[in-house]
């Protein structure tokens, strides 16, 4: 075993106290953190016994130094030894695999406290509450406390003081009733902390009465028939009735506890998370572990606890456990139930980890699986918010120069690639001059009038390069062929890349990195392209058309072939005249080398 003097005389110095202690190699890195009731027994332990784990093995022979902290208690030696990991990431101590940032729920801890999502959380006195898993329940629960309560939004510092001299005045909130002015007095602190008391009531579960309160609203919207309204209450009672579903009632004699349940799988552990609730079990997380070096149970339990506690609020005294963990924690009483109310917690919250290695497994069989054009397209859909996959999508675009020859184009993509055999070019007919306006409405009219004229699919997406402009133009060409309403249809705009929906003033701004905006790009800058040489293939035929016309006797087909063999005025001005007489007859050969000859003796 490798023990050298310099570890031996370390080691025989530790004290028979609680602490954490540091493993350095060769470089001075932190290779290892660990805990320990007794560091002189725990750290010994690491040099006088053989190691069956490979891993263990290759640490300790990794050991050059040892560095301790001594602390007063057992649980100090705990919470110390989880945020020193957290902060040096030492290579062989266990890694938590879930490095998602889940939103909370935060009340603000100053005068009219302010209720918003964050994702940070900062230890200043504010109530957070969560994770939440999702964003849109946080949403949904946000707008309703919006809507129930009339909560301030701002950030001003509504002390008593500022108040009463009158520094503040009501802004535009106010005005339109989302808010009831406690800048200027005209709602008290203590009718406002009311409205604060009912949201922790809410958010710790009592949701019952939101519940209620939406039903009666939704029924109201209903008889004054203004069913939109009361669709939109019925989509927030729905999560909601569906969060309250997943609040299992599970005893009314177990008020207030925590569950954990452990659960190996390789090298990964998971430890499930439920909070109890009079009764009710109203939160749910997992906590996935890697494991690097050998650990036992109980060790790997006690850290998975208080990672969990660090991150979720609980006042909970009684844990309820598959067995003890290594470290006793104060003031809480960990149970290993039998039978009753308390076994059937403990195998929910076991069935609950068992359901998320099952599912996690199965969602990363089907990424392996998954093409990255399904990828993209189920990453569309979700971020420009479709009924269904954008499997079928085309871009329309104008392209004019100084107001000449305008002409537009329409490309087609199909499960998220080019399908140029369907891309089409517009030569605009009815409009004179340049207005894009007018010429987007002519070819997205005279596109899908023709798809339904032939009894052609219609696609699942349109855009639109530009901004409100083309995309009005655009709609009101689908109106026209009674489509508004039934094609999603988007416009984006250049200079800020933003997204624009029909009767939506506000913009959305999608990630510059995200793979949707990546399609759209490509597909505005395909349509951009295809468009301009077209433009520029019609420009340059016009020019050589009009040319050829000035000559008397040379004829449309004689243009063609003339055109198409060689491409300019240029070419056929200094072509072999055997060649050009061999092309198109000797006659107007003859006609054509007049024709440039006396052009030439002009000059």
């Amino acid at each position: 075993m490798h023990y050298n003097s310099h570890l031996k005389n370390l080691v025989s110095a530790l004290p028979h106290e609680p602490g954490i202690y540091q493993y350095f190699d060769k470089d001075g890195t932190i290779i290892y953190i660990g805990k320990a009731k007794d560091l002189k027994k725990r750290v010994s332990s690491y040099f006088t016994k053989t190691h069956d784990n490979r891993k263990t093995a290759i640490l300790v022979r990794n050991i050059i130094d040892i560095k301790t902290i001594v602390v007063e208690t057992e649980q100090d030696a705990l919470i110390l030894e989880n945020n020193l990991i957290k902060k040096y990431k030492p290579r062989y101590n266990i890694m938590l695999k879930d490095d998602k940032t889940y939103p909370w729920i935060c009340i603000k801890n100053e005068s009219f406290p302010r209720v918003f999502q964050t994702r940070r959380i900062e230890r200043d006195g504010s109530l957070y509450f969560g994770p939440f898993t999702s964003v849109m329940l946080v949403r949904t629960l946000l707008e309703l406390f919006r809507q129930s309560y009339k909560l301030r939004n701002c950030n001003l510092q509504l002390s008593e003081a500022n108040v009463s001299r009158g520094k503040f005045k009501v802004c535009l909130q106010y005005h339109i009733g989302n808010c009831l002015g406690p800048c200027e007095n005209y709602q008290n602190e203590e009718s406002y902390n009311k409205s604060i008391e009912e949201i922790k009531s809410i958010l710790k579960g009592n949701i019952g009465s939101v519940i209620s309160g939406l039903k009666t609203a939704m029924k109201k919207y209903s008889e004054e028939l203004n069913f939109e309204e009361a669709q939109q209450i019925k989509l927030r009672l729905d999560i909601l009735q569906n969060y309250q579903a997943k609040s299992t009632v599970v005893s009314p004699t177990i008020q207030n506890v925590d569950v954990y349940s452990f659960l190996r799988d390789d090298q990964t552990i998971y430890i499930n998370f439920l909070k109890v609730v009079r009764g009710s079990v109203i939160h749910s997380f997992t906590l996935e572990i890697k494991e690097k070096v050998e650990e036992n149970d109980e060790d790997i339990l006690l850290f998975g606890i208080t990672e969990i506690r660090q991150r979720i609020f609980s006042n909970a005294t009684e844990f309820i456990v598959p067995f003890k963990p290594s470290f006793q924690l104060e003031g809480i009483k960990f149970t290993i139930p039998q039978r009753g109310d308390k076994k059937m917690l403990l195998e929910l919250s076991e069935k609950n980890v068992k359901y998320y290695v099952l599912e996690t497994k199965k969602n990363n069989s089907l990424l392996k699986n998954e093409k990255p054009s399904e990828r993209i397209l189920k990453t569309a859909q979700k971020d420009l918010g479709l009924k269904e996959l954008p499997f079928h999508i085309e871009c329309f675009d104008n392209s004019n120069l100084q107001g000449t020859n305008p002409v537009a184009s329409c490309v087609v993509f199909k499960n998220a690639k080019p399908a140029k055999k369907e891309y089409r070019h517009f030569n605009i007919k009815t409009v004179d001059g340049p207005n894009d306006f007018a010429s987007m409405e002519e070819i997205v009219f005279r596109r899908y009038r023709r798809l339904l004229d032939e009894n052609q699919h219609l696609p699942n997406l349109i855009i639109v390069d530009g901004g409100k402009g083309q995309l009005g133009s655009a709609l009101n060409a689908l109106e026209k062929l009674g489509l508004r309403g039934k094609l999603p249809i988007i416009g984006i705009a250049k200079r800020l890349e933003e997204i624009y929906y029909p009767g939506d003033p506000v913009p959305l701004y999608i990630d510059k990195t995200s793979e949707t905006l990546k399609l759209i790009q490509q597909m505005r800058d395909e349509a951009h392209r295809f468009g301009i040489t077209h433009h520029r293939d019609k420009r340059s035929k016009a020019m050589i058309v009009s040319e050829l016309d000035q000559i008397k006797g040379v004829g449309e087909k004689t243009k063609e072939l003339l055109l198409r063999q060689y491409k300019s005025i240029e070419n056929i001005r200094t072509a072999d005249f055997v060649e050009v007489e061999n092309l198109i007859g000797k006659s107007k050969a003859v006609l054509l080398k007049e024709y440039f000859s006396k052009e030439i003796s002009k000059l």
